[in-house]
This record gives structure tokens, sequence and C-alpha cells, in this order.
């Protein structure tokens, strides 16, 4: 499962977009979400999981790692920063291909966030994680030798800033 959901102590669950499931135990689960309005999306081959999962990446990150650089929410990264998200979405699938083994259609994937992003516009880009993510996509990117050039000029800007 790709979970599209967060529920906090004290807070009603905040549905983004249907979480997309598959495997042998995805129809309790899915009855389960159904069962307390959590929408989910059954899915028909792990090869659909695994773009789901990347596509879930795509989102963390993209939002994380440019909210660095910009902060706000990823309505406003979209909108007033395009060309930074466009960059680091690039960057961040260049590594998701390293680390499947898989090509995906780039435009697809863009798509497939921006509809994440709309069902949480005011969703803040940059919490706790993202220094650290952007670290660990940096190793992955090191490992595969693969140059990844608007991450690794944020994290020179952000440690340039420490």
């Amino acid at each position: 499962i790709s979970i599209w959901f967060e529920k906090k102590p004290g807070m009603d669950a905040k549905v983004i977009i249907p979480s997309p499931i598959y495997g042998p135990g995805s129809e309790p689960v899915c009855a389960a979400l159904d069962a307390v309005g959590i929408p989910c999306q059954r899915l028909r081959s792990e090869a659909e999981l695994l773009q789901e999962l990347v596509i879930k990446n795509l989102y963390i990150l993209t939002s994380n790692i440019a909210g660095l650089e910009c902060g706000g929410s990823v309505d406003s990264l979209w909108r007033d920063h395009r060309e930074l998200a466009s960059a680091v979405a690039a960057d961040v699938l260049t590594l998701q291909e390293a680390l499947s083994g898989q090509h995906f259609d780039r435009e697809l994937m863009i798509g497939r966030m921006l509809e994440a992003f709309a069902g949480d516009p005011d969703h803040k880009c940059m919490g706790r994680s993202a220094p650290a993510r952007l670290t660990r996509a940096l190793e992955h990117a090191e490992g595969f030798g693969l140059s990844l050039p608007t991450l690794e000029r944020i994290a020179e800007q952000t440690s340039a800033l420490s």
C-alpha cells in the first residue's frame, strides 16, 4: 500500500488521494479502510504498485527538498517555484529509476504528483525530515554514480546556511 492519508492524535484522518494497494491482503485492508471512510484503489500488479510507490517518493522528495529552498505549501511550490520543483522532480525521478531499475513516463509521474498536490494544496513542503531525506537521496545517487545537480546545489546552499 502507498498511504495517502494523514492521521494525527486529536484530528480526523485527512485523505490526500485514494491509497493504492496490491497483494493477497489487499481485500481486508481495503475493507477496513472503507469502513472508516478512507478510500483506497485496488491495483492489478506489482508493477502498478511500484509505480505508485515511486509517485509517493516523487511527491515527498520533491516537496521536501524544494521546500528547503523556498518553504511554503505544495500549491505555492508549483505556482510560484515551478522551475525549481520541476528540476528537483527530474533529479528525484533519475534517482528513482536507478533505485528501481525501471524507466517511468516522467510526464505521467509529474501529473500524478500534481494530483496529490491538488489533494492537499496547503500541505507544507518542508518537514523535520527534509534535510535527512536530501542527504539520503544524495548518498543513494553517489552509490549509483549519478549526478543530481539541483539536489547537489540545494545541499550546498543548505549546508552553507547551517
